[in-house]
């Protein structure tokens, strides 16, 4: 996380990068596409990006990238050995140093059915600035646990809404141990590298002491991993959705495991209204729900909680709004 944003660049174009590796607190993504303007996003607020690196909210200003321009910078985040990150660009994606996350897309090369062997004749660049946001959970902390107990929580958000921010620092203080609760050991499965933002297999971000992760697999895969070798007390993923997802779910509840996790949705109907998950809400193997939602200024809020009654299985809603506070 203490890489300079420029200098995750090739040094040709550092000077491109100053102005934002300045301003890099507030940068989330810079989308490079060739012979289109450079952009650069600062939560929602778009700006175009000038040759010298200035910022300009005029885009016939901007820089335009040609195909050697992001073939050499994709050669310099890949340390100049493509062949090294294979693995990942079939995917899609690449994790650098730091734990930003970089979406690559060109011409899919298949290696059969279904399946990428790689990408070729790159077009463009999606590089997404890591952001650990140390404390983001200590507004919903209260409510997570139960005589020092945690629910089993499922964080509901639309995308770019701050659902992973919050899992990654709700795992940190629960690695941790906290006022509520305390230390426990956590297994991530960090799918997208994401959440521990993985690098050469090493977190770089603070998951806390207890924590172990399992980067790049699939989710049900690796919660079944985790749970056979590492004997978690509690499973920690991201954005759940398929069938195979939700029955791993299940299982991992079966065995006695507390649950955190993340869906896309608007609201706590959109949750349920999802195949499968809906199933799990209705069985009661969440027992806690935090909803997600941007306000107008562009920032992230936890808009309301709710935990579900054991007598009669009903949501109840516990916080709205300030009371569960800001991200």
């Amino acid at each position: 996380m203490n890489t300079n944003l420029a200098d995750i660049f090739p040094t040709t174009y550092r000077d491109r990068f100053r102005t934002a590796a300045g301003r890099g607190e507030q940068v989330s993504e810079i989308r490079l596409r060739i012979s289109r303007p450079a952009i650069l996003m600062e939560g929602d607020r778009e700006y175009f990006l000038r040759d010298d690196g200035v910022y300009t909210k005029h885009m016939e200003q901007a820089w335009h990238p040609d195909r050697q321009a992001l073939e050499e910078i994709l050669s310099h985040l890949c340390q100049y050995s493509l062949y090294a990150y294979e693995d990942e660009l079939r995917q899609g994606y690449i994790t650098i140093e730091g734990g930003h996350r970089v979406g690559v897309v060109g011409q899919a090369v298949q290696e059969s059915v279904g399946a990428i062997r790689t990408i070729k004749h790159i077009s463009a660049l999606n590089i997404r600035i890591a952001h650990q946001v140390l404390g983001a959970a200590d507004p919903v902390l209260p409510y997570i646990y139960k005589g020092g107990s945690l629910y089993n929580t499922l964080i509901v958000s639309p995308p770019g809404c701050g659902k992973t921010t919050l899992l990654r620092d709700m795992v940190r203080q629960i690695s941790g141990g906290n006022a509520y609760g305390p230390a426990r050991t956590v297994g991530v499965v960090d799918e997208r590298s994401e959440i521990a933002g993985c690098y050469m297999g090493q977190p770089q971000n603070d998951l806390g002491p207890r924590s172990d992760v399992l980067d790049a697999c699939p989710k049900a895969l690796g919660m079944m991993m985790l749970l056979r070798s590492m004997s978690p007390a509690v499973l920690a993923v991201d954005e759940l959705g398929s069938g195979e997802e939700v029955r791993a779910v299940r299982m991992a509840a079966s065995c006695g495991v507390s649950l955190m996790a993340t869906v896309h949705g608007m609201d706590m109907q959109d949750a349920q209204a999802k195949p499968g998950m809906g199933e799990l809400l209705a069985e009661g193997i969440f027992t806690c729900m935090l909803v997600l939602k941007r306000d107008r200024q562009g920032r992230c809020r936890v808009r309301q909680i709710f935990h579900r009654r054991r007598m009669d299985g009903i949501w109840e809603e516990v916080a709205r709004d300030d009371a569960a506070g800001w991200l």
